[in-house]
C-alpha cells in the first residue's frame, strides 16, 4: 500500500518497517513544512501519524481506511527535525480497529494519534509491500 501512497512520499516519508498491525515511518521537516511560528506544520506531523496509522492497519489484507483520527501536539519540531512515528494496532473488532501512534524526534515525544479504522466489504490490496529496493 505505502508503494503506491504518492502523497506520503512526495514529502520524504520513508517506511522503516512493517508487521502485523505495527509500522514505523520517518520524515524530515523540511523548510516548506514549517508555519508562521516557525515551527513544523500540525498538518504535516497528523499526515505522518496518519501514514503510519494506514500501514499498520493494511498490513492483515482487507482495505482499511481511517473513520476518524485525533492527535494531541506535546512538543514542537523544527525544520531539519528527523521524525519517526510508530503505530501499533491496539485492538480489532469485527471490521473496526484503534490504532495509536507515538511520533518522536529521538526520544522525545512530538504527538500521540489516535485513529479508528474500518474494514472495507469484499476489497483486499492490490499492492505488495515495497521491497527494500522499492522504498
Amino acid at each position: 500500500m505505502f508503494a503506491a501512497d504518492l502523497a506520503s512520499r512526495g514529502l520524504g516519508i520513508e517506511l522503516l518497517d512493517a508487521g502485523p498491525g505495527t509500522a514505523v515511518l520517518r520524515m524530515t521537516v523540511t523548510a516548506d513544512m514549517v508555519n508562521g511560528h516557525g515551527t513544523a506544520h500540525g498538518g504535516y506531523l497528523f499526515l505522518l501519524a496518519d501514514s503510519a496509522f494506514a500501514c499498520a492497519c493494511n498490513s492483515h489484507g482487507p482495505v482499511t481506511v481511517a473513520a476518524g483520527a485525533d492527535i494531541d501536539f506535546v512538543a514542537p519540531a523544527h525544520e531539519g527535525d528527523l521524525l519517526t512515528a510508530t503505530a501499533r494496532e491496539r485492538t480489532r473488532f469485527g471490521r473496526s480497529g484503534i490504532c495509536d501512534v507515538t511520533v518522536r524526534r529521538g526520544d522525545q515525544v512530538i504527538a500521540e494519534f489516535r485513529g479508528r479504522s474500518r474494514e472495507l466489504r469484499g476489497q483486499r490490496q492490490t499492492h505488495s509491500a515495497p521491497t527494500e529496493a522499492g522504498r
